[in-house]
C-alpha cells in the first residue's frame, strides 16, 4: 500500500525522496522493519480470536507411535492446533501495507505461503476430525510434490532474467555450477525437504517457531543485501535485482512468528499445526532459492536438518540392523525421553538456532 501512494502521489514521492538515505528509492529498510512489527502485532490481536475458534473446534489430541511420548505430553490434550491460520493472516496482512505487489518475487513468496497453508489446513483437519493421523504419507508427498512443481517452474523462467541465471553458487569462492533444467528439480527437492523439516522440528512449545524466527530474520538480511547492488558487490554475492522486496515477507514472516510464539511459549496456549509448519518451510527454501544462497540453508537452519536427520538415521539404523539410534526421534524427542526439561531443551535449542544463524551471515565474509 505505501508503495502504491509513492508511485501515485508526486507530493509524497518528492517528499520521500528528499529524506530517503539512498538505499532504497521506496525506503525498503524502514518498510521491512514496519512489516516485522506489523506482522508481530497482528498476530498478537488475531491470536486470541484465533485461539478461542481453534479451541472450540480443533483440539489436539495426542496420537503418537510411541506410548511414552503420549504419556510425556498427556498434559497437552485439548491444546488447540492450527495456529498457522493466524500466522499466515500477520504476514499477509503486513504485506498488503508494506509490500510492492508489482514485484514478482512479492508474489511467488506470498503465493508459495498461501497454497502451503491451505494444504497444511486440510492436513490438520482430517487429523482432527477423523481417526486418522492426518493425510497419508502418499497423500501429503504428492500433494507438497504438486506445488513445489508448479512454483519451481515459476521460478525457472523468473530466474532466466536474472545476471546468474539457472545456477548453483557456491558459497566460499562462489564457484557456479549451471544447472538449465535441473534448477527445477533441485528446487523441487529443497521447498519439499525444507518444507517437512520443519514440520519434524514442530514438536514442543515454541520450539519451531523460535527457530523459524532466527532464520527468517537470517534470511531478511540475506535478502536485502542480495538486492542492494552496492553491499552484493562488496560481499561478493549474488546480486539479484528484486529480491530486496522478499526481505519484506521474510521479515513480516520473522514478526509473525514472534507473535505466534507469545502464545507458543510453554505451556502453549496452541500448536503451528501443518497449517504454519508447512508454508514456513516453503517460503524460507524459495527464500534462498532466489537469492543463490541455498547452500547456506542447512547452516542457518541447521536445526531442522539435525532434526531431519535423525529421522532418517533412526528409520536406516532400526530397517538395516534392528537397532535405535536415539530413545525417539526427531532429536528434540531423544533428549525429552533422556530426562531433561521440554523448556530447557528447547531453549538450548533456540541457542543453537541462533548461533548458525550468525555463522550463515558471518560467512558472507569467507569469499
Amino acid at each position: 500500500m505505501l508503495v502504491w501512494l509513492l508511485k501515485t502521489w508526486e507530493p509524497l514521492r518528492e517528499y520521500v525522496g528528499g529524506i530517503s538515505a539512498g538505499d532504497s528509492p521506496i525506503l525498503l529498510t524502514l518498510r521491512i522493519a514496519l512489516a516485522s512489527v506489523t506482522s508481530f502485532l497482528a498476530a498478537l490481536l488475531l491470536g486470541p480470536v484465533a485461539i478461542g475458534f481453534l479451541r472450540r473446534r480443533f483440539p489436539e489430541r495426542v496420537r503418537s507411535a510411541s506410548s511414552t511420548l503420549n504419556a510425556l505430553h498427556e498434559h497437552k490434550n485439548d491444546t488447540p492446533t492450527m495456529g498457522g491460520i493466524f500466522v499466515v493472516a500477520s504476514v499477509f496482512v503486513a504485506t498488503i501495507f508494506w509490500g510492492n505487489w508489482e514485484n514478482r518475487f512479492v508474489l511467488l513468496s506470498t503465493c508459495v505461503v498461501g497454497s502451503y497453508g491451505v494444504l497444511g489446513v486440510i492436513d490438520d483437519a482430517v487429523k482432527l476430525r477423523t481417526e486418522r493421523r492426518g493425510l497419508s504419507v502418499r497423500q501429503k508427498f504428492l500433494g507438497q510434490l504438486a506445488m513445489a512443481l508448479f512454483w519451481s517452474v515459476l521460478l525457472y523462467f523468473e530466474q532466466q532474467r536474472q545476471p546468474l541465471g539457472l545456477a548453483l553458487v557456491w558459497p566460499v569462492g562462489n564457484v557456479v555450477w549451471p544447472l538449465g533444467l535441473l534448477f527445477i528439480g533441485w528446487s523441487v527437492l529443497l521447498i519439499v525437504a525444507t518444507a517437512n523439516a520443519v514440520n519434524l522440528t514442530d514438536g514442543m512449545d515454541g520450539l519451531a517457531a523460535g527457530c523459524t524466527v532466527t532464520s527468517a530474520a537470517a534470511y531478511t538480511v540475506l535478502c536485502y543485501l542480495a538486492g542492494h547492488r552496492v553491499l552484493a558487490e562488496y560481499l561478493a554475492i549474488p546480486y539479484i535485482p528484486g529480491s530486496g522486496e522478499m526481505a519484506v515477507v521474510l521479515g513480516a514472516l520473522a514478526g509473525a512468528m514472534l507473535g505466534f510464539l507469545w502464545f507458543n511459549a510453554h505451556p502453549a496456549d496452541v500448536f503451528l499445526g501443518d497449517a504454519g509448519s508447512l508454508p514456513i518451510g516453503a517460503m524460507l527454501a524459495v527464500a534462498a532459492l532466489t537469492i543463490h544462497q541455498e547452500l547456506l540453508l542447512p547452516v542457518i537452519g541447521g536445526v531442522f536438518v539435525a532434526e531431519t536427520l535423525s529421522v532418517i538415521l533412526q528409520v536406516a539404523s532400526f530397517r538395516l540392523t534392528g537397532r535405535r539410534i536415539f530413545a525417539c526421534s526427531p532429536l528434540h524427542h531423544h533428549f525429552l525421553f533422556r530426562g531433561l526439561p521440554e523448556t530447557k531443551i528447547v531453549v538450548r535449542f533456540w541457542i543453537v538456532s541462533a548461533v548458525l544463524a550468525v555463522a550463515g551471515l558471518a560467512s558472507l565474509k569467507v569469499r
